[in-house]
C-alpha cells in the first residue's frame, strides 16, 4: 500500500452522549454507534485508519465533526470506533491517524481559536482587545450540551502551516491556549 499523504500521532478521546442525536458539524446527525469521528483540520468526508498505539487494532472512521477542543487530544472517535479499538474503559488513547481517502487535507482556509465562553460580551471583550493586532477576529456561537458557547476565532490562513504559525504567536506573544481549525463553508461565520 502507498504510504498516506496524511499521518499525525497524538491522544484520541471518545464521545456519546450527550452528543448522541445532536447535529454534527458537518450538519448529519451524530450517531455514537456509527464509525464517525471528530477533528479539528482534516476535511470533512475524510475516511482515517486509526490506529491504538497501545494494542493494535485499527478502525476506519468518517470525519464529519470538529473537536476535540482539550488540550492535546487530535481526534474525537464515537462510541462504537472507541469500542473497536478498545479504548473506551481508559477513555484517551495513543492513536496513529493515516488519512486513506477524501479531499486534501492543506486545502481551504484554517483560523485559529483562542477562547470560548459562555457570556457573550467576554468574547467580544476579548475580540476587541486582539482587534489591533490581528484581523479578521470574529465570534462564531456554537450551541453544546453544556450550554451555548461563542468562540473566538482569529485569522483567516490559506493553509494549515500558516495556521499553525499564527497560533505559535498567539501562544507565545499573548499567553493563549490555541487550536487551529478548519473553516468550514457550511459554517464560516465570516467576520461578525
Amino acid at each position: 500500500m502507498a504510504p498516506s499523504i496524511y499521518v499525525e500521532q497524538g491522544i484520541a478521546s471518545w464521545y456519546g452522549v450527550p452528543f448522541h442525536g445532536r447535529r454534527a458539524a458537518n450538519g448529519e446527525v451524530f450517531d455514537m454507534n456509527t464509525l464517525v469521528a471528530a477533528h479539528r483540520t482534516l476535511p470533512f468526508g475524510s475516511i482515517l485508519r486509526v490506529t491504538n498505539l497501545n494494542n493494535g487494532r485499527q478502525i476506519e472512521v468518517r470525519v464529519i465533526d470538529r473537536g476535540p477542543f482539550v488540550g492535546d487530544r487530535v481526534l474525537d472517535l464515537a462510541r462504537e470506533a472507541a469500542i473497536g479499538l478498545d479504548m473506551i474503559g481508559t477513555g484517551t488513547a495513543p492513536v496513529r491517524i493515516e488519512l486513506l481517502s477524501g479531499p486534501s487535507p492543506s486545502i481551504g482556509d484554517f483560523t485559529v481559536q483562542v477562547g470560548a465562553f459562555s457570556d457573550r460580551s467576554n468574547a467580544e471583550r476579548l475580540r476587541e482587545r486582539l482587534l489591533a493586532r490581528y484581523q479578521p477576529i470574529f465570534i462564531q456561537d456554537y450551541d453544546a450540551p453544556t450550554g451555548h458557547f461563542y468562540r473566538v476565532r482569529v485569522g483567516r490562513v490559506p493553509s494549515p502551516d500558516a495556521a499553525q504559525h499564527l497560533a505559535g504567536k498567539l501562544r507565545d506573544a499573548d499567553g493563549f491556549q490555541t487550536f487551529v481549525v478548519r473553516l468550514d463553508l457550511a459554517n464560516d461565520p465570516g467576520d461578525k
